[in-house]
Formats: structure tokens, C-alpha cells, sequence
């Protein structure tokens, strides 16, 4: 048996620490938020020193000799077992094909129209075609193990959601099966109908909530202060630790040299950012990279709550949520994310080891990131409105000189195109209500165009319709005959 297919020997000591009180509690009850003073938490391995026994050259030729295996437990989060959950037994690891989603450089065209290097990660491609798949991964293996460790025989997972959360978490239920049943909340009317049709065909149940996202996610949290129910929103820290997976894949991609690199993420929930900004920073901890990327965090004007904390004066920042208006982000229109206090725990930490500038905030414009997402899939990438909303922020970043002109931009392209195909439809259609801010160029407008009446096919006969149709395609491309 080759060492890539060897299930890993270590196991840590996992906690969860509050950010607030600096308590910590055992893993093995269900926490979200501190008992003691409502803090939400990190997970810490009290066993990491250990890992620092074996040297930075040392674990990445572990971890390159895994993304070989054959092994699904190691295929794919859990390639990085030790950095993540190393608590959990071989067979509590549920393991869809998560993770492992390419790094795609741009074509030279896009990066000369951006003028910069740059590509996408395209997350989209992982199994519900977004990225919350990586948490879920982590979550729903940690739920296996406290399941069988308690012999619970009825959990319900729920979770408040714009769309690709809800997805993931009601795939993964519907693969681990009972005692599991997947409740997702969703605000009504705000979801769009592919992104809605993920859940409900997964089996999930769905309970719709007027307002926004933010409204379902005060459901939801009341429901996990009084009920017992397994919360899978990024108040879950473990699904933190199983979105770390990204920052770990990044850096293996460019064979651990993070010089040069600036790595950018749209904020949402804040969960993602926070996971990224803590997957760079054990690496370096473990000298498995010697130096951090950069990371910029990119919010919409629409809901920015972490821009605003950020563009104050360091010694008077003072965080308060905002009310959102309608983004075609839809997956980023958080007005109170949840993860803020580890963003900016975690961020402080980063520029501590980074130094100045390894760490910004920009705010973009709704029509900055539609137009960015239909300029990077015109170029042959599969990125999402939030995709976009990296790209629009990369313009942004430029403007503000933030870039060097020799750095690559990574670009986290959260989820699959397709989900966002409606706002895509809007633009072209220039349907899109006054409240999104958005007024289509109809230059980019992309829409079918009829080749031949459709009372042709009972007035022709079948070759003269095939003829016709064939001149009328002629004319419209001013095709040149064939030269004999």
C-alpha cells in the first residue's frame, strides 16, 4: 500500500475558543455561540505543536503525495487531515468530490483588457456547484462522528440561506441519510429558481421567510438557542475549518511560493474570508509557506458592512450592521455577517505576520460586478455574480493602486454560472428593477435571434425550409462561399 493511501496517524485535541470571553468548551456537544457571553468560536487543536515536529518540506511532500491517492477520504478536503479536523475517524469522513477545483489562468486577452495577471478559482465546480460544499464536507463528517458517538436517532440540520448554503447542506444530508433531515430557511422570493431547485430536489424541506437573509438567520439562531438542532450557517465552526481547504489548495497549486499572489474574496457572510485568512496563516505557522498572499476582501455597495468598519481610521473603527438593497450578489447580500468578529480577529493577525497592506477591504458598484461577470465568461471562465464581484474588484483595487503591476490575481469564483443565469437574462433584457442600480449597455446584450418564420415549415417543403433556413444563416454571418 503506497503512504498517499494510508489513513493518517495523528489525532489531535479540538476545542472551540470564544472570540469574545476566551472560554473554551469540548467538542463533543453541538456549540455555535459562547454559552457564557455569545461569542462565536474558533476550533483550536491544543495538540498543533506537534505538528511542528515534522519540518514545512516535510508536510508538503505529504501533501503532495496525497493529491495522488485514491483514497476518498484523502481525494479531497481531508487531503490536509492534520490542518483541519484531525479528530475524526477514517469512516466518519463523508466525501462527495468536494474540493481540488482548478486554479484557471486567464486567457491574454482578459488580462490585457484588465491589464493584469490573473485567474479563477473556480469553486463552481465542486458537487452542488458552489463552495459551501468544503464546509459542509467538515460539518456533515463532524455530525457522522457525534451521531454514532451520542446514538442520536433524529437530527435536524438547518440552516438560513441565499441559495448555494442551502444547497450544499441539504445535499450532504441526503447523502449521509438518518438519523439526518435537512430544514433550510430561505427568504422568499429572493432565491433564484435554480438555486431554489437544489433543496427541493435533494428532498430538503423548505420553509420560506419574508425579508432578507439576515431576517432567516435570526430564525435560525433562535431556533439553535432553544432547540436542538445541528446549525450548518458559518456560525458552525466547523465548517470554517473545512472551507480552510481553499487557502490549503491555493497554495499547493503554486507548488507552496505565495510571493506575488494576491488572493481575492467576496465577503457575504464573512465565513469564507475568515476561513482563508486562517488556512494562510497555519501554513505559515508550519513554515509550509514562508510568506502570506495578500488577501482583498470585495464588498457591493449594497451591502458592505465590513468595507464601512474597515475605511475608518484604525484607532475609531466602531462595526455596525447596514440595511441591504437588492444585489446581484445575491450570495453576498449580508448586511450583518456572522463571522465578523473572526474577520476581525483573524485580519489583525495577518497583518501582524503580512505586514502593511496584506490586508484590504474595497467596496464595487452592482453595475461594476454584473458587467465583470459577463466580461470574465466572455473570455471563457464560469464565474458567478460574486466571481464577478472579485473581478469588479480587482478594477477597484487598480484604481486605488493597490496593485503591483507583476502580481497575479486569484479570483475566488464561489459558485457555478448557472446559478446567476437569471440576472445574466436581466441585463440582456434590460429587466432589472430600479432598486438594483443597474442600467444594461446594450452593446453587451447577448439574445437569440430567429433564423426563419416559424409558418415557413408548413409553406415549404422539408428541403426548401432546410435551404432557406441555411441562406437566411448565410446573410446573418455573411458567410463566403467555398472556392472550387
Amino acid at each position: 500500500m503506497r503512504e498517499a493511501d494510508i489513513f493518517p496517524a495523528y489525532r489531535g485535541e479540538m476545542e472551540y475558543v470564544c472570540l469574545g470571553c476566551q472560554a473554551r468548551y469540548p467538542i463533543d456537544e453541538l456549540h455555535y455561540t459562547c454559552p457564557s457571553c455569545r461569542g462565536v468560536f474558533l476550533l483550536e487543536d491544543k495538540q498543533s505543536g506537534e505538528l511542528g515536529r515534522t519540518s514545512g518540506q516535510g508536510w508538503r511532500n505529504i501533501f503532495d503525495l496525497r493529491a495522488g491517492t485514491k483514497n476518498p477520504t484523502l481525494r479531497g478536503i481531508f487531503r490536509f487531515y492534520e490542518l483541519m479536523a484531525p479528530v475524526l475517524a477514517e469512516d466518519a469522513i463523508v466525501y462527495l468530490g468536494e474540493g481540488n477545483t482548478p486554479i484557471t489562468r486567464s486567457s491574454t486577452a482578459l488580462e490585457r483588457l484588465v491589464g493584469q495577471p490573473m485567474a479563477f478559482k473556480n469553486d463552481g465546480q465542486n458537487p452542488s456547484a458552489s463552495f459551501k460544499d468544503r464546509g459542509m464536507a467538515c460539518a456533515f463528517s463532524y455530525l457522522k462522528h457525534l451521531v454514532a458517538k451520542h446514538e442520536w436517532e433524529h437530527v435536524i440540520t438547518i440552516c438560513a440561506s441565499t441559495g448555494d448554503t442551502s444547497a450544499a447542506a441539504a445535499l450532504y444530508a441526503a447523502y449521509v441519510g438518518d438519523p439526518l433531515k435537512s430544514v433550510v430557511l430561505l427568504p422568499q422570493g429572493k432565491v433564484t429558481a435554480q438555486q431554489l431547485s437544489q433543496p427541493l430536489g435533494s428532498g430538503a424541506r423548505v420553509l420560506e421567510i419574508p425579508g432578507v437573509f439576515d431576517d432567516c438567520m435570526k430564525v435560525v439562531e433562535h431556533l439553535a438557542d432553544h432547540y436542538r438542532v445541528a446549525l450548518l450557517n458559518s456560525k458552525n465552526a466547523w465548517r470554517i475549518l473545512g472551507q480552510e481547504s481553499y487557502a490549503f489548495e491555493v497554495a499547493q497549486w503554486y507548488d507552496w511560493d505565495m510571493s506575488g499572489k494576491v488572493v481575492f474574496v467576496p465577503i457575504g457572510n464573512a465565513g469564507n474570508i475568515t476561513a482563508i485568512m486562517s488556512g494562510f496563516l497555519k501554513l505559515l505557522r508550519l513554515n509550509i509557506i514562508d510568506r502570506l498572499p495578500r488577501i482583498i476582501g470585495v464588498q457591493s455597495e449594497h451591502a458592505d458592512p465590513v468595507f464601512r468598519y474597515y475605511a475608518q481610521d484604525k484607532d475609531a473603527r466602531r462595526y455596525e450592521a447596514v440595511a441591504v438593497r437588492p444585489s446581484v450578489a445575491q450570495a453576498a447580500m449580508i448586511g450583518n455577517p456572522v463571522s465578523f468578529p473572526r474577520v476581525a480577529y483573524l485580519a489583525e493577525q495577518y497583518e501582524a505576520l503580512g505586514g502593511f497592506g496584506s490586508f484590504h477591504v474595497v467596496q464595487v458598484s452592482e453595475q461594476g460586478i454584473i458587467e465583470s461577470m459577463l466580461l470574465a465568461n466572455r473570455h471563457g471562465h464560469i464565474a458567478c455574480t460574486q466571481g464577478g464581484e472579485c473581478l469588479a474588484g480587482l478594477f477597484k483595487a487598480k484604481e486605488m493602486g493597490l496593485m503591483d503591476a507583476k502580481e497575479l490575481a486569484i479570483l475566488d469564483a464561489t459558485a457555478h454560472a448557472l446559478k446567476f443565469a437569471g440576472f445574466q437574462d436581466m441585463y440582456f433584457r434590460n429587466a432589472f428593477p430600479a432598486e438594483y442600480g443597474i442600467v444594461p449597455d446594450q452593446a453587451l446584450a447577448n439574445v437569440p435571434r430567429l433564423v426563419i418564420a416559424q409558418d415557413a415549415r408548413a409553406t415549404l417543403s422539408e428541403s426548401a425550409f432546410t435551404v432557406q433556413a441555411a441562406e437566411n444563416v448565410v446573410g446573418i454571418l455573411g458567410l463566403d462561399k467555398k472556392i472550387a
